[in-house]
């Protein structure tokens, strides 16, 4: 199989991804077009540890050990993801990212900046 094949594949995967994550307003679609844009990059280093052994005629497969430590990697990126995606949706009541650029949603200041705006509307009513 020539090498063309996985890259081009690779390069689609990749840009699907780039796609999703660019264009998507839930943060799970966000996620999920993370893990395959790191899928595109495990596909092009296995392509290339094979393609380069055998060429070389070397049996270390580091291609495919940097696989496996990309797994690894996005495993763990995956599940803290999922655990800061499922308290913002248990404080906030919704996973859209639009909707969560600002941390004090809702708790804008008031003109001098010292207590939030509708305390000071409570206060002086």
């Amino acid at each position: 199989m020539h090498l063309a094949y996985p890259a081009v594949l690779s390069a689609l995967l990749f840009c699907t991804g780039v796609y999703g994550v660019l264009a998507r307003r839930n943060a799970i679609l966000v996620l999920m077009s993370v893990e395959l844009m790191l899928n595109a990059v495990n596909l092009n280093l296995v392509a290339f540890d094979v393609w380069l052994s055998r060429t070389a005629e070397e049996t270390l497969h580091s291609g495919q050990a940097l696989t496996l430590f990309t797994i690894a990697i996005a495993a763990a990126e995956i599940g803290i993801g999922l655990a800061i995606v499922l308290a913002v949706y248990r404080n906030r009541g919704t996973s859209d990212i639009d909707k969560l650029r600002d941390t004090a949603e809702g708790h804008e200041s008031g003109p001098d900046g010292d207590a939030p705006a509708a305390e000071k509307a409570e206060a002086s009513a």
